[in-house]
C-alpha cells in the first residue's frame, strides 16, 4: 500500500465515521453525559499528544527547558496574565533553562 492510498483510505474511514453519528441519530440529541465526554476528547488527546512529543522517543529525550515552559504556562494563566506575556515568559524561562543546561 503506498502512503497516498493510505491517506485516501484514511480519509474515506473518517468520513464515514462522521456520517455515523448523525445517521444512527437522526434528530434526536446526545444525553447530557455523552455530550459532556464528547467534549472532554479533544483536550484528553491533546493533552497525550503533547506528553508523547514531549517526552520523546521512549521517554528518553526530554528537554528540560520545554517542559519548564509547559509548566510555567498553566502557573502563569493560573496568574491571571494575558496569553502574549504568557507566552513571552515561557519562552524566557526556556531560554534560561536552555542556557544553564547548555
Amino acid at each position: 500500500m503506498t502512503p497516498w492510498s493510505a491517506v485516501v483510505a484514511v480519509a474515506i474511514l473518517s468520513f464515514a465515521l462522521k456520517a455515523a453519528g448523525p445517521t444512527a441519530l437522526g434528530e434526536r440529541e446526545l444525553p447530557p453525559r455523552a455530550r459532556a465526554v464528547v467534549a472532554l476528547m479533544a483536550p484528553a488527546l491533546l493533552a497525550g499528544l503533547v506528553v508523547v512529543d514531549v517526552a520523546g522517543d521512549g521517554w528518553r529525550t526530554v528537554d528540560p527547558a520545554l517542559l519548564a515552559a509547559l509548566t510555567a504556562v498553566p502557573l502563569l494563566r493560573w496568574c491571571r496574565l494575558p496569553m502574549p506575556a504568557v507566552l513571552v515568559g515561557a519562552a524566557v524561562l526556556a531560554a534560561v533553562v536552555r542556557r544553564l543546561t547548555a
